[in-house]
């Protein structure tokens, strides 16, 4: 008897897998959905990971298929991670809102030190405050949390969060992954909400490393979490990929 194909969702920072009950409710039915916590995160707080190790640990949580991987924001850069390091763990990607790192080594270094900055507040004022915070950026706009998934959150801690801040954030790869985005060679849709520019940019650019495996997709009604938003044209995508490495198989 045929397993049903794999998919495993990477979340965003401050999120849980609970993040993903909108898409997941969508898919399930085309396929075995592995939601994890990422470190720093949900069930997963005590554990201190960086990308690399972050990867690592989606690639055991594999074992020995391969999976249509989707990654959003922080989640992403995960997702690039173990294409690019455990490429027979991937059939097929998804990202969101996703980049390659930045390339100033100055604008990297004031990366850092934002992010550690965020660090610290969290830890000084707690959780709940700074997701307050989090959520008020232009970057959010127009997004309402369900209230499973603002309380899911708001169980996360703030150590935790700190810790992924630290080891996870945009400022710590270096050297940053454009030069190797060439070496994804499975289907790969990067998408972005119609309201996101800063990551619209950065996705058509990654579009154009990665090459003729790559497409990308703007998500009308939109900002930066598409698939909080419009969770039902993210599902859609995802079993367009199933079906996709499915023929491929064949």
């Amino acid at each position: 008897m045929l397993r049903p194909p794999l998919v495993l969702l990477a979340h965003g920072f401050t999120q849980t897998h609970a993040s993903w009950a909108p898409v997941t409710q969508l898919v399930e039915g085309r396929a075995t959905v592995l939601s994890p916590d990422a470190p720093g995160h949900g069930e997963a707080t005590n554990l201190h990971l960086n990308l690399e190790q972050s990867a690592t640990r989606l690639a055991e949580l594999i074992g020995e298929r391969s999976a249509v991987v989707v990654g959003y924001s922080m989640g992403a850069r995960t997702a690039i991670r173990l294409a690019l390091d455990h490429p027979s763990s991937v059939s097929a990607l998804l990202l969101i809102g996703g980049t390659a790192g930045i390339e100033d080594q100055t604008l990297r270094a004031q990366r850092r030190r934002s992010d550690e900055d965020l660090a610290m507040r969290i830890q000084l004022i707690g959780v709940e405050r700074f997701l307050d915070e989090w959520m008020a950026q232009s970057l959010f706009d127009g997004l309402e949390l369900v209230p499973e998934d603002l309380c899911a959150r708001r169980n996360n801690s703030a150590d935790g969060l700190a810790s992924s801040l630290r080891l996870a954030g945009t400022g710590t790869m270096e050297p940053p992954w454009w030069d190797d985005l060439h070496r994804i060679e499975v289907p790969t849709v990067v998408m972005w909400g119609e309201h996101d520019t800063k990551f619209a940019a950065l996705g058509k650019r990654m579009v154009s490393e990665i090459g003729s495996n790559a497409t990308s997709r703007c998500v009308d009604n939109a900002g930066h979490a598409v698939h909080l938003q419009q969770p039902d044209v993210v599902a859609e995508v995802i079993v367009e990929l199933i079906d996709e490495t499915a023929n491929l198989d064949e």
